[in-house]
């Protein structure tokens, strides 16, 4: 008998419609699907999993796959459309296993928080390969994703959100304190990192702060004053984050969402909400780009909740910004532009460059507040079948982000998607021609930084053009660029 058994009595079997839906709708054969199946399953190491076309028919008359099939459906669905597609979308029951490193429910104490850091960040380094990192690939959303994070508020024992005594926060082991240069060193190191995202994107640098953070995990299960840990946690939140940020950005999901938790708990430990806040945010957009928008509107009330008494007006505009963003993907308009006036009133509180901020929330510049309300705009106009109106509404906000992003040689990432954007508002305003022009641009810049996330927006939408317009000259020569340019690859590491 092979790997693949039921895990319900013929009594429970009836055709899983859900299952058959999805199937249906990737035109995949039952034999192809099972190909994937297998191949998906070496690659997690499950080399007993050998499934065939019999089997695959079995499971859509109503049969539950043992682990990790499941999960593995739900990946493989997940990668077709582009979207989140859980294991209980697919009519299947998942199998509930105690919290460990491969889910997203973990224990939120200071010497589990180092020890999960310590773990996953080495199995990255020493074993990802197009981000499989065992059973950790399911992504978590729903219900299975917030109520673990809304854990991030209740107290920890003994102590507000960090470690109060002078003990060695990872528990065992015994080193040489660390320096006030060295962990000043370390903070500027996540500066530089961060700074090379922006110009570079995600591809370059991964690996790097993957390796930054171990390291520092290392510190922290050194004794270290209390004072010190807290930097440690706090430099420990930002690099995770930032290794979210950059496998969110080459298209590794699964895994950008593990450094965002690990990032939350390490914030937690640091005492730090408004960096907590800012994790939230970042999974709050990686749940807008799967298609998940009653999950990132979540996600962002939990952060604007949490640090509602000690954000800095920047963090509260980027918040609201977020939260524009999410209520524009539900087709909630009224609730959309409340959010937009909201970040824009906000945003005109950042006046008083004397109080210093925190590197991570320096990138929400104006250019950014502009981009990201014009992409609800924008949003809207999709989710209200194209309409005119919200693409208007969106074309001079998004024209002014351009305008100053391409003034900023320090974030061509953010230049690149936002021309993008504008391609996409004039095609939505039925201008191929300029919209053609436009991410031609954007395709120009994709060839000097590297984001899988500016490639598939940039495919994307000239897929929409060659669909809706494929008899103008322009949009057929910016397809044959595309192909030469930017061909169908594997997310670079």
């Amino acid at each position: 008998m092979s790997g693949n058994g039921a895990g319900g009595t013929a009594a429970d079997k009836r055709p899983n419609e859900l299952l058959g839906s999805w199937f249906l709708r990737s035109g995949w054969s039952k034999g192809e699907l099972a190909r994937q199946v297998n191949r998906r399953a070496r690659q997690l190491g499950a080399n007993h999993i050998s499934t065939d076309t019999s089997r695959v028919r079995r499971w859509l008359d109503g049969e539950n796959p043992r682990e990790p099939i499941p999960k593995i459906l739900a990946e493989l669905f997940s990668e077709r459309f582009g979207c989140v597609v859980a294991v209980e979308d697919l009519g299947l029951r998942p199998t509930h296993q105690a919290p460990s490193v491969a889910g997203v429910d973990l224990p939120w104490t200071g010497p589990q928080t180092v020890a999960l850091l310590s773990e996953f960040s080495r199995s990255d380094l020493m074993l990802a390969r197009r981000g499989f990192l065992g059973s950790s690939l399911a992504l978590a959303a729903g219900p299975a994703l917030i109520e673990p994070m809304q854990r991030w508020l209740v107290p920890a024992p003994g102590s507000s959100l960090a470690p109060a005594a002078e003990q060695p926060p990872g528990g065992s082991r015994r080193g040489g304190r660390l320096s006030a240069p060295e962990l000043e060193l370390l903070e500027s190191t996540t500066v530089m990192f961060r700074q090379w995202d922006a110009q570079c994107g995600g591809g370059l640098r991964r690996k790097a702060v993957v390796g930054q953070l171990h390291e520092v995990t290392d510190l922290l299960q050194e004794s270290q004053p209390a004072a010190t840990a807290r930097r440690l946690f706090k430099v420990a939140a930002e690099l995770a984050e930032l290794a979210g940020w950059m496998s969110y950005d080459v298209g590794l999901q699964p895994t950008a969402q593990k450094y965002f938790v690990l990032a939350l708990h390490a914030a937690k430990e640091a005492g730090d909400r408004p960096l907590g806040s800012y994790v939230l945010s970042s999974m709050s957009r990686q749940m807008i780009h799967l298609g998940r928008p009653e999950d990132a509107l979540e996600l962002v009330h939990l952060a604007q909740y949490g640090s509602r008494d000690c954000a800095s007006p920047r963090t509260q505009a980027m918040l609201y910004a977020m939260e524009a963003r999410a209520y524009a993907g539900m087709g909630q308009p009224g609730k959309c532009k409340r959010a937009v006036r909201m970040s824009e009133d906000t945003f005109e509180d950042v006046l008083d460059l004397s109080e210093p901020e925190p590197d991570w929330i320096r990138f929400f510049s104006r250019a950014e507040l502009h981009g990201e309300n014009a992409h609800s705009y924008r949003d809207l106009a999709y989710v209200a079948g194209r309409s005119p109106t919200y693409a208007s509404l969106a074309e001079p906000v998004m024209a002014t982000a351009v305008e100053l992003f391409g003034q900023d040689p320090e974030h061509q990432r953010s230049y690149a998607l936002n021309l993008v954007g504008m391609a996409t508002v004039h095609l939505l305003r039925r201008e191929p021609e300029q919209g053609a022009r436009l991410a031609g641009e954007a395709l120009t810049l994709a060839g000097k930084i590297r984001s899988e996330r500016v490639n598939t927006r940039i495919r994307r939408t000239v897929d929409t053009a060659l669909r809706d317009f494929g008899e103008v000259a322009e949009v057929a020569e910016l397809t044959e660029r595309l192909a030469l340019h930017l061909p169908e690859t594997a997310a670079a590491l």
